[in-house]
């Protein structure tokens, strides 16, 4: 029987202290799961993602190096800068070893630059924009689950295949949204495709009326939702109430719907909406069995981003036990010669720019007839080997390793 784990849900108000020597190993591993707890996006982590971690940690053993493995966490509320300032307290206050999940790309990347700073180590499991391997690349942080690239990438080159030449996007407007709708558009453009307009919503809009019916109005074949979350989920039930889906002449094409967001609006409204995903729970026999687990501690089946939470952490637990040290420069490198293999990626590698990049899966979902349970959700059309869903390292927009390859 796994032994059970020590874990410290702290949130300290303490003062800031200088923080120590950079690279120089620490006394214990901290991990701090920083995410949505209460906003848009805290169905896709937010409790379910710190259960994840703990799960990991819980079966690893509760320890490593000697010591007891302590698990913290925090609400970034979706703000860059509360994000950034509780990273910075965890680094230099509770020193805290990495910082997990990351809901909310504006909030990765700023917490991705202060753990470059403080040479510490982040784990991206809920942002999705591609930038944290490009533009904004870290030698520290590790773009884990999914990303833009992949999601959009992936939907847009198997619906344009299907016949899709006309888009048109909505977009949430921030770092997230925008990236969706580039990689997107990439594709669609490369198979001779055309992009009719977009529409830009603010983060958490209640309303999608007037964005549905520019949609409707662009006589685009495809309305592509460049959003996620609550925001996904009200744009889709707008889609159904203003009879989108029914019109026969445009389809609904979601380029970051995640299987909670499915159950939350009902197979009713979201049957046949195409998505990729980075992981279903009903794959096959390692993804069930975990699963259920989860679901007996959450209620819910997991989503890509909690599953992705838990492989991570167990990576890192075991990159740190191999190196012997908390170090992350070493823990990092263990991390990049260990293959992932586990329910969650089978050969999953590494990448230099921190990408991991395994296989992902595209989805459509089911018709209230097909589906037997509450979370049967998806047929899953297609597996994309991780080569061809994520972007080519050759194509790589980081500085730091165009500068090394000229």
């Amino acid at each position: 029987m796994l032994k059970h784990s020590v874990f410290a849900a702290i949130v300290t108000t303490t003062a800031m202290a200088p923080c120590w020597a950079q690279g120089v190993a620490i006394e214990q591993v901290r991990i701090g799961v920083l995410t949505d707890m209460s906003g848009t996006y805290s169905d896709l982590t937010g409790q379910g993602s710190l259960k994840a971690v703990k799960m990991a940690v819980a079966d690893f053993g509760g320890q490593v190096l000697g010591k007891p493995i302590e698990v913290l966490s925090a609400d970034h509320q979706n703000k860059a800068d509360v994000g950034a300032a509780r990273a910075r307290q965890w680094f230099d206050v509770d020193k805290v070893t990495m910082i997990a999940d990351l809901m909310n790309s504006s909030v990765a990347l700023a917490v991705s630059k202060v753990a470059e700073e403080k040479s510490r180590i982040a784990i991206v499991n809920g942002a999705g924009t591609d930038a944290l391997t490009n533009e904004n690349c870290s030698e520290f942080t590790v773009h884990y689950a999914w990303d833009s690239y992949a999601m959009a990438g992936g939907t847009a080159h198997a619906v344009s295949k299907q016949g899709g030449k006309s888009w048109f996007f909505l977009t949430a407007d921030y770092t997230f949204g925008k990236s969706l709708e580039s990689s997107a558009t990439k594709v669609v453009t490369a198979a001779g495709g055309k992009v009719l307009g977009s529409a830009r919503h603010p983060l958490s809009t209640p309303d999608f009326s007037s964005f549905i019916l520019q949609a409707q109005t662009s006589g685009a074949e495809i309305v592509a939702l460049a959003n996620g979350g609550q925001d996904a989920q009200n744009a889709v039930k707008a889609a159904s109430d203003f009879g989108l889906l029914k019109s026969g002449k445009q389809r609904l094409v979601a380029l970051a719907l995640f299987s909670t967001d499915i159950a939350a609006i009902g197979l009713q409204a979201t049957q046949g909406i195409y998505s990729t995903e980075a992981f279903y729970w009903d794959l096959n026999d390692e993804t069930r069995i975990w699963s259920q687990r989860f679901l007996k501690e959450t209620g819910k089946m997991p989503t890509a981003i909690q599953a992705g939470d838990y492989s991570s952490t167990l990576h890192y637990l075991t990159a740190v036990k191999a190196a012997g040290t908390t170090e992350s420069a070493a823990v990092l490198r263990k991390m990049r010669e260990m293959p992932v293999n586990d329910f969650f990626a089978k050969g999953g590698k590494i990448r230099e720019d921190g990408r991991m990049v395994h296989d992902v899966y595209l989805v459509q979902v089911k018709s209230p007839a097909q589906s037997k349970s509450k979370w049967d959700l998806y047929n899953v059309v297609a597996t994309i080997p991780g080569e061809s869903a994520f972007q080519p390292l050759a194509q790589t927009r980081c500085p730091r390793l165009k500068a090394r390859a000229s």
